[in-house]
């Protein structure tokens, strides 16, 4: 089982606040922006986001695990351990693909919110739902409104786009996710 190590958050929602306000050219403020213009600025999804970043690492992620984070690429960097035989001293040849690896990630928000679609969908193996929890809830802790913005694809569209649905958009707990990710609009 993955373990995660939240590393830090860079970029403040004032800066965030105040890039949102040149786009509109308006001067700096001087004002806190409210959880509510956090939770709207988040679903509208507009580039001033992506100021804010986190850093985060796991610890003996599945190597088959990490290769489904790796295909996300847009917003994000991954530096993961490698496990060439050259600097290991380890054959990597006969290596399973559920050997562990350290995977340590850098990531704006709106790349978070994105690949929290894909691996929070119920059609994501239960691992890389399990490992990308692990990212979402320690952004919850730091970060609240963004967490909240993290959501499965179904939520995000309204309805589920997979070619096999998981069945979750027939459920209370469906309904219940798609009005507390709603609420702010």
């Amino acid at each position: 089982m993955a373990t995660i190590k939240f590393l830090k958050v860079k970029g403040t929602w004032r800066e965030v606040a105040d890039a949102a306000r040149t786009t509109i050219r308006q001067d700096e403020g001087t004002k806190e922006p409210s959880s509510r213009w956090k939770k709207r600025i988040l679903l509208a999804e507009h580039s001033p986001i992506r100021k804010l970043c986190f850093n985060w690492k796991w610890q003996d992620l599945p190597y088959w695990v990490s290769v489904h984070f790796v295909r996300h690429k847009f917003g994000i960097e991954h530096f993961v351990s490698t496990q060439r035989t050259d600097r290991t001293g380890e054959d990597r040849t006969g290596a399973r693909q559920d050997a562990p690896v350290v995977h340590e990630c850098f990531a704006n928000a709106q790349a978070v919110m994105f690949i929290s679609r894909r691996r929070l969908c119920g059609q994501a193996s239960p691992e890389t739902r399990a490992a990308w929890k692990l990212v979402v809830d320690e952004i919850a802790k730091v970060e609240p409104e963004v967490a909240e913005c993290c959501v499965p694809e179904c939520v995000y569209r309204g309805f589920c786009p997979e070619f096999r649905p998981c069945g979750f958009v027939d459920t209370p707990a469906y309904k219940e996710l798609v009005a507390k990710y709603r609420a702010a609009t």
